[in-house]
């Protein structure tokens, strides 16, 4: 029996849980290198467009003063919230869209606030824990692809004990609960709803087939007794955030793949890649205990299936989703798509994790509309992020040469690749966005608690540097970078941080936070992040909401609006408690913002005696005028 209760534990939480990071011994040496670069750490330097790094013990610098006047944001700011409901500016609205358990085709059942629903129909309705989101024009049609990152298994199973899955058919409504839902939406009279019964609308589940492409695909490594050829899955799982492609499809990114594989050997030795990439002798949902594909002791190979970023054809709901192994094979936060000026296809991805890297790929063939698409996400070159202090930066590519790995062998162990390399370990690096009015991206690093004095899973220093400026990081920082000749293909680049949450009310130090942070618009753990189309960056946090101590004046998790140009964040809208923030796109007017609000604490947004529901919901303006 545990002592600790893990079921409300965050994933990264699970993850130190079951296998707990030592100390760093060499934390002597990451303290005289700190120390070392007192002469940069002295001043503030200057760099891009007008805001500054710093270093620990300093401020960053940005213009947060000259921006009030001439804002961009139409609204007026919110204070922080700490009730059980959506806030939002004077002059806005909000309702629902869809909510867990809502019916995508006429046949499903409807939801059962006593039980959650049964297995019958539950591959048939809008699954739990909606995140990353995109809307798709198609034909006239707007189709919205949503993310199912996880299941909360005592809502989702609210009989059960402890939140345990019981028996195969309680892990088989898991694992329908959980995946990707395409489905079209329409706005009528009484606002949006979903359109019952469309051609478009499909859920993709833990056991929807789906085709492995790229390199890596049909190795070894991937292959299974089910699947001798190595080419086909079944599923893909904890859908985070997402992407879009220029040629209209749907990326969806696998994030925490290792929690749902465990052992009914216990004690068995497990392949060092497990370790690296937290895969252990007990799952979280029980998976194993029920469903063999799960049980490493005998489908060893089947958690190196996962991991990757799908592409989803959102305009063909019999397509076969495929898995993109030249991507990588990480814990996946999105996938950003932007074009180089010579049309090569660039995704910059992020692996959420303490100590982990920023990764870059590029294509080797070029997008043009009309041009054949299926190879542009099979065929490039894949890079991790190097930062360095004097605010400058290179990708560097993954090759046999520089890592001692095959190409296969890349993909599958991309995490130890990135370590050969030497590249810089990042504060959990989450969502990226890249802005569309300027030749610049940025980069979620949500916090990391270990800065500074434990090593990632590879036994990687994670010493206080550029980039990540803060021992023990609990506020977490958004990081910008530069292409060098305003070209995403570039191999150098120069980099800023935008913004360093903190808590100034608190906190005199560094944790006080960058000067764009006041006590107006406190906010910590940074996490998905989208662009309008003019270029103003939302920022949606995953964090702390006590609203006590270090978070004090934080309120409940929330969505802000960031001006590129001025540095000035402002708080467009708060989430009820318990919940995190996370997924944003718009109608194609664009007068519609959609965002997602996950596992509400509270029973949101139904109200008492119900339970609590991951929802999308839909923000406008009362004039209907634009909102994005």
């Amino acid at each position: 029996m545990k002592d600790t209760d893990t079921r409300r534990l965050s994933w990264d939480e699970w993850d130190e849980f079951n296998d707990p990071r030592p100390a760093d011994s060499g934390f002597d040496r990451v303290v005289e290198r700190a120390l070392s670069r007192r002469g940069f750490l002295g001043g503030v330097i200057a760099f891009g467009s007008g805001a500054a790094v710093m270093g620990a013990g300093t401020l960053l610098s940005a213009p947060a003063a000259e921006a009030a006047e001439g804002a961009r944001f139409a609204f007026a700011p919110i204070p922080a919230q700490t009730d059980n409901t959506v806030h939002v500016p004077e002059g806005y609205s909000w309702k629902p869209l869809v909510k867990w358990g809502d019916p995508l085709f006429s046949d499903a059942p409807v939801f059962d606030h006593a039980t959650g629903g049964s297995v019958q129909g539950s591959d048939r309705i809008f699954g739990e824990n909606t995140d990353g989101m995109e809307l798709f024009e198609i034909g006239g049609h707007q189709v919205i692809a949503v993310n199912h990152e996880y299941a909360n298994p005592e809502v989702n199973l609210p009989h059960s004990v402890d939140g345990v899955p019981a028996t195969a058919e309680e892990v088989a409504k898991l694992q329908n609960l959980q995946g990707v839902a395409v489905f079209e939406i329409a706005e009528g009279k009484d606002g949006w709803s979903i359109v019952v019964d469309s051609p478009f609308n499909r859920r993709i589940t833990h056991g929807t087939p789906m085709r492995l492409s790229g390199p890596a695909a049909g190795h070894d490594l991937l292959k299974t007794v089910a699947d001798p050829e190595g080419m086909t899955v079944l599923g893909t799982l904890n859908n985070c955030g997402a992407g879009r492609t220029p040629w209209g499809t749907y990326l969806t990114c696998e994030e925490n793949f290792n929690g749902y594989f465990g052992s009914t050997v216990a004690g068995a030795e497990l392949p060092e890649d497990f370790k690296r990439y937290g895969v252990g002798d007990e799952s979280r949902y029980a998976y194993e205990k029920f469903d063999p594909r799960f049980d490493i002791a005998t489908t060893p190979n089947e958690p190196r299936r996962h991991g990757y970023v799908v592409e989803i054809d959102p305009a063909d709901a019999a397509s076969v989703p495929v898995k993109r192994t030249a991507l990588g094979r990480l814990k996946h936060e999105n996938a950003a798509v932007t074009l180089a000026p010579d049309g090569r296809v660039v995704v910059y991805m992020g692996d959420d994790e303490r100590g982990e890297f920023l990764y870059r790929y590029v294509s080797h063939g070029f997008y043009a509309p009309g041009v054949d698409t299926s190879r542009l996400l099979d065929e490039g070159r894949l890079y991790v992020a190097r930062f360095n202090d004097d605010l400058t930066g290179e990708w560097v590519e993954l090759t046999p040469e520089a890592t001692g790995m095959t190409g296969a062998e890349i993909l599958i162990f991309t995490r130890m690749a990135a370590s050969k390399v030497g590249a810089t370990t990042m504060d959990r690096p989450e969502w990226v966005a890249v802005n569309p009015v300027a030749v610049e991206g940025y980069c979620a690093l949500t916090n990391n608690k270990n800065r500074g004095k434990k090593p990632n899973e590879g036994g990687d220093p994670t010493p206080v540097n550029g980039p990540n400026p803060r021992e023990a990081n609990e506020y977490g920082q958004i990081v910008r970078w530069y292409p060098e000749d305003d070209d995403h293909g570039s191999d150098r680049f120069g980099w800023d941080l935008y913004v360093m949450a903190g808590n100034p009310t608190v906190h005199k130090d560094a944790y006080a936070g960058s000067k764009n942070v006041n006590a107006g618009n406190l906010f910590n753990s940074p996490d998905g992040m989208m662009f309008d189309t003019t270029g103003l960056l939302w920022i949606q946090t995953d964090g702390e909401d006590t609203n006590e101590g270090d978070f004090a004046g934080m309120g409940n998790n929330q969505m802000l609006a960031g001006d590129p140009a001025t540095c000035q964040i402002e708080r467009f809208m708060t989430g009820p408690l318990g919940a995190e923030v996370t997924g944003l796109t718009w109608s194609a007017d664009r007068r519609t913002m959609f965002v997602g609000i996950q596992h509400p604490a509270a029973p949101f947004p139904d109200g008492e005696g119900k339970l609590p529901r991951s929802t999308v919901i839909a923000i406008k303006r009362n004039d209907n005028a634009l909102v994005g």
